[in-house]
């Protein structure tokens, strides 16, 4: 899958607001980027692709100061918490 893919996933379902050392766990991650797929009708790729993403983008998988924004958010928090509809 091209760059743009995951570039687009990042414009998108991440922001970069909080310090190193805190941020989105890889599951959580993972789990938004499958939710942004979901929502753009596009096929998830493996998460070692993502996590190859990440680096090339200087962002580090398991210490990266991202947090959730945007529909993919809302989207996983849903889909992680069905007993809240």
């Amino acid at each position: 899958m091209p760059a743009t893919h995951f570039e687009q996933f990042l414009a998108e379902a991440v922001t970069h607001d909080r310090e190193p050392g805190s941020g989105l766990k890889r599951d959580e991650l993972y789990g938004l980027y499958t939710s942004w797929c979901l929502l753009h009708q596009v096929e998830p790729q493996l998460p070692e692709a993502l996590w190859a993403a990440l680096k090339r983008h200087g962002i580090a998988p398991d210490d990266n100061g991202l947090s959730m924004t945007g529909p993919a958010a809302a989207d996983y928090i849903v889909a992680s918490a069905p007993d809240l509809i």
